[in-house]
């Protein structure tokens, strides 16, 4: 009678393909099959006390079985299935190019994430906060991606994610004006690009773009100093000081 005593992996992915070393006794004269739970597999006898099999897709625990053409058929021993983890959301759904703002992921089966990936991609960190939840802080990048999560159980089905444009200034001149406003003010940076909104403080204001990295703007009145920023679809830039003299 064939007679196992362990198995190695013990557990291994629901899609299958897991090597599995079967060690035990009588494994003669002949082998004629190993299953997992009731499926039949492919397997290599190695010795009479080794078998190397590969384990079929198959989900939860489910026992693995030697059967010989002289000894019948062996005791069980477990082997278990590790579930693929699944995405249904991301929050929120867009961000900058530069990265570093944290996404919530909502899905099923999270516990075990090893990575967290952004078109291949990996997130700078992440944060497995339930089964049912991920944070995870994006990396940078462009254009529209999918995020995947992977486990021991496999990799997860991908949830869209979009860059975005997020303006940034670098400097204003001049940096003071009446308080009358009508000062020409030339504001440069970068990724002035798409719809835009110019303001001083919490005023928006006329402008043009002269380029992607350079806008004129019209100061209007005020007083003190504000914080000249500009908006796009991705977002505000940092404030530059504009003071009213």
């Amino acid at each position: 009678m064939p007679t196992i005593t362990s198995l190695s992996p013990t557990s291994g992915p629901a899609s299958g393909n897991t090597s599995v070393t079967i060690t035990g006794t009588g494994f003669v004269p002949i082998v004629t099959n190993v299953k997992f739970g009731a499926t039949a597999t492919t397997f290599t006898v190695d010795s009479p006390t080794q078998i190397t099999a590969i384990a079929p897709p198959g989900s939860g625990t489910v026992q693995v079985t030697v059967t010989t053409s002289g000894g019948g058929t062996s005791n069980g021993v477990s082997y278990t299935y590790l579930p693929v983890p699944s995405l249904t959301s991301v929050s929120p759904t867009q961000g900058p190019t530069t990265g570093g703002n944290t996404v919530t992921l909502t899905g099923t089966n999270l516990t075990g994430v090893t990575a967290v990936s952004f078109d291949g991609a990996a997130a700078t960190s992440f944060t497995v906060v339930t089964d049912t939840q991920i944070t995870a802080v994006a990396p940078a990048g462009t254009g529209i991606v999918q995020i995947t999560v992977t486990a021991p159980g496999g990799t997860s089905n991908g949830a869209t994610y979009t860059y975005v444009v997020v303006p940034t200034i670098t400097s204003i001149s001049p940096t003071a004006g009446p308080t009358s406003g009508g000062t020409s003010v030339t504001i440069t940076g970068t990724e002035f690009t798409g719809p835009l909104t110019v303001k001083f403080g919490t005023t928006a204001t006329t402008f043009t773009v002269n380029s992607s990295t350079q806008l004129t703007a019209i100061a209007p009145p005020g007083t003190g100093a504000v914080q000249v920023t500009v908006t796009g679809s991705g977002g505000t830039s940092n404030g530059v000081s504009y003071t009213y003299v």
